[in-house]
């Protein structure tokens, strides 16, 4: 009875604790998303606006993309 009951006591957890790993890594890369939508714009500016002066300043012929 010892052995049958070990055998019901014993569960396999590994399939849960994957599907809890997906799901964390999943949250971590929509944050990582959400965080380049809402600073990528920002950023951009910053490297526009620095580029163009130091395009003014240098007065060469290079274009900022």
């Amino acid at each position: 009875m010892n052995i049958l009951r070990n055998l019901v006591a014993r569960r396999n957890e590994d399939g849960a604790s994957a599907v809890e790993y997906g799901l964390l890594v999943a949250g971590i890369a929509a944050l990582i998303v959400l965080v380049v939508f809402a600073f990528g714009g920002l950023v951009h500016n910053v490297f526009s606006g620095t580029c163009q002066t130091i395009g003014s300043q240098a007065s060469t012929s290079q274009s900022c993309s």
